[in-house]
C-alpha cells in the first residue's frame, strides 16, 4: 500500500476538476484524473504531470455501474486505498429549463448524472476510502442548489436562472450528502458540499466571474479537513452556504 496520499476527481480533466488536481497534486498528493473522454483524460495528465503532479488516469463515466468498479479497482491496485474523493463531474443539461417547457428526459439525464452518478461513485469507492486513516469525500454543489437563495427567503437575492433541472440536481445531491453523512456518523468519513461560487466554465459559456483556480479553493479545504472537523455540511468560501 502506497504511503502516500491519493485523491480521486472525478470530471478532472479541465474546469474546477482540473484545478482541484492540480491543488491536489501541490501538497504532494497522487491524483487520479477521472474522465471519460480518453484523449482529453491523457491531455490532462500529461499537463499534470508536466506541472510536477503526481497524476494518472482513470477512465470512469459516473452513469455506468462497470466504469464505476472498474475505476476502484484501478486505484485499488494502483495504490491499495482511497485518502479522498472529489465529486466534481456535472452536466447542466442545456436549455431551456423553465417547468413548463423542458424535457422531461432531460432531469432524467441531469439527475443521472449530477446525483446518481455520485452515488455510484462514492459507493464503489467507500471500501477503499475506509483503509485511509482519515477519509474525505467532497461533493462539488452550487449556491444554485440552496432552497434559501432561489426563493429569496432569509434575506438572500434569488441566485441563478429558473432551471428545473440543473438547479434541483444540486438540491438533490445536497439531501443525499446530509443522508451519508448521517450514515457515516459513526466512522471517519468526514463528507462535505462545496460551493465554488460562479466560476467561468463550459458549463455556462465561460460567463462567471470567478476562475476556475478560484472555485478549486473550496474543494480543497475541504478534502483536508482534520480529524473531527464538519461534517454533512454546505460551504463556500466565505463560510457555510444556507440550505
Amino acid at each position: 500500500m502506497s504511503e502516500r496520499k491519493t485523491a480521486l476527481v472525478t470530471g478532472a480533466n479541465k474546469g474546477i476538476g482540473y484545478e482541484i488536481a492540480v491543488g491536489l497534486g501541490a501538497l504532494g498528493w497522487s491524483v487520479g484524473v477521472g474522465a471519460r473522454d480518453g484523449q482529453r483524460r491523457k491531455d490532462a495528465v500529461e499537463a499534470l504531470r508536466a506541472s510536477g503532479v503526481d497524476a494518472f488516469g482513470v477512465p470512469l463515466d459516473v452513469t455506468d455501474d462497470a466504469s464505476a468498479t472498474a475505476a476502484a479497482r484501478l486505484i485499488e491496485e494502483r495504490t491499495g486505498r482511497l485518502d479522498v474523493l472529489v465529486n466534481n463531474a456535472a452536466i447542466t443539461g442545456g436549455i431551456p429549463q423553465e417547468p413548463t417547457l423542458v424535457d422531461p428526459a432531460t432531469i432524467r439525464t441531469v439527475v443521472e448524472t449530477n446525483v446518481i452518478g455520485v452515488i455510484r461513485v462514492t459507493n464503489a469507492m467507500l471500501p477503499l476510502l475506509r483503509r485511509s486513516p482519515s477519509p474525505r469525500i467532497v461533493n462539488m454543489s452550487s449556491s444554485v442548489g440552496s432552497l434559501t437563495r432561489q426563493s429569496g427567503t432569509g434575506g438572500e437575492q434569488t441566485t441563478g436562472p429558473v432551471a428545473v433541472a440543473y438547479a434541483p440536481s444540486k438540491t438533490f445531491l445536497n439531501a443525499v450528502t446530509v443522508q451519508y453523512a448521517r450514515e457515516l456518523s459513526d466512522t471517519n468519513i468526514l463528507i462535505n458540499l462545496g460551493c465554488p461560487g460562479y466560476v467561468a466554465t463550459g458549463l455556462n459559456g465561460f460567463s462567471g466571474v470567478r476562475t476556475p483556480e478560484q472555485g478549486a479553493a473550496i474543494a480543497l479545504r475541504l478534502a483536508t479537513l482534520p480529524d473531527g472537523g464538519p461534517t454533512g455540511q454546505f460551504f463556500e468560501d466565505a463560510g457555510a452556504v444556507p440550505w
